[in-house]
């Protein structure tokens, strides 16, 4: 794959529902251990710290566990769902704002084979079809919370293949998200409509 590693600039567009979109299509890589895995991003979810009753950070709720989130964007934020799960998130816009999409399933590209030792399992569909799935299948846990994306050798990247193919985008709401009252009805989820590697159409 001939990738072009996205810029800082890329992560500090301030309408976090935009750039859930725009990050579809986008190849995610991972460089950790002696494995280079990578896949394309699928499906996304948006979260607003200023307006958003799912975010972890709403109202500005700056702790320990969201700090990352009020940095610049173009950092991840990796934390720990249900202590089972990590989830792999991408902050976004400028410092202080909060925002984050978290990068619900994957489609698998590159280094397959590791993707099915670190799952455990053998079929290439539900490998990376759900955010705590992909961060297994990818090596990501909380040691890589804070990691700056848009560098070539950082241990996580995001980049974009020359020539991307075509798609249309799904809108619809975000997946356990109840406790967020009114808005869990937000249409702040996307997917690329017709792909076999998303969570749940």
């Amino acid at each position: 794959m001939n990738l072009t590693v996205l810029p800082k600039e890329f992560f500090l567009e301030n309408e976090v529902t935009q750039i859930s979109k725009e990050l579809l299509g986008k190849i995610m890589v991972s460089q950790i251990g002696e494995s280079i895995t990578a896949g394309r991003i699928v499906e996304t979810e948006a979260y607003d710290g200023n307006k958003d009753k799912a975010c972890h950070a709403y109202l500005n709720r700056n702790t320990k566990r969201t700090e990352v989130m009020f940095k610049e964007g173009g950092r991840s934020y990796v934390y720990l769902c249900y202590g089972i799960h990590h989830l792999f998130n991408i902050v976004t816009h400028i410092e202080n704002q909060a925002n984050a999409v978290l990068i619900r399933a994957l489609e698998p590209l590159k280094g397959i084979e590791e993707m099915k030792i670190r799952r455990g399992m053998e079929n290439i569909k539900t490998l990376c079809n759900g955010p705590g799935k992909l961060a297994m299948a990818m090596g990501i846990h909380k040691q890589y919370n804070d990691t700056v994306l848009y560098n070539k050798e950082s241990p996580i990247w995001i980049g974009k293949l020359e020539s991307e193919p075509k798609f249309e985008i799904v809108e619809t709401t975000r997946i356990g998200v109840d406790y967020a009252e009114e808005d869990a009805a937000l249409p702040w989820r996307y997917y690329i409509k017709d792909n076999l590697f998303i969570s749940k159409k």
